[in-house]
């Protein structure tokens, strides 16, 4: 999906993944996806100027892979310990604990993709 985001983007969105992951049968993975989609759309929000990204949600097997790619070259900054009292700066690390996978690759031309993945399991090949 390519999208223009805005504050209130991030609820509808959630509702499309969760559903996506009821008709793959995959919904014990909703908590999860949904909290990763979210933090990473908020992302798009807050940190890029034009709000466009696209949002690709994949099931592969048993393992859902959700991508959010943009425009902005900025990369995010990954804190594992940010302040109580910062309002941000816990996106990535809320999606380093839900995934089993995750990471940032800067695109050609500008721009990068955020992805993770859920459904391997800690036991996954």
């Amino acid at each position: 999906m390519s999208l223009t985001v805005g504050e209130h983007s991030v609820r509808h969105i959630r509702n499309i993944v969760r559903s996506l992951l009821h008709d793959w049968g995959r919904a014990e993975l909703s908590d999860a996806v949904e909290l990763g989609v979210s933090e990473l759309v908020t992302n798009v929000v807050r940190h890029v100027p034009d709000r466009r990204c696209v949002l690709l949600v994949q099931r592969r097997r048993a393992v859902v892979r959700v991508e959010v790619t943009d425009g902005s070259p900025e990369l995010p900054l990954v804190s594992f310990g940010p302040a109580l009292d910062r309002e941000g700066g816990r996106g990535l690390v809320l999606v380093d604990a839900v995934a089993d996978k995750w990471g940032v690759e800067p695109r050609p031309g500008g721009g990068k993709t955020v992805w993770f993945e859920c459904g391997t399991g800690p036991s996954a090949p």
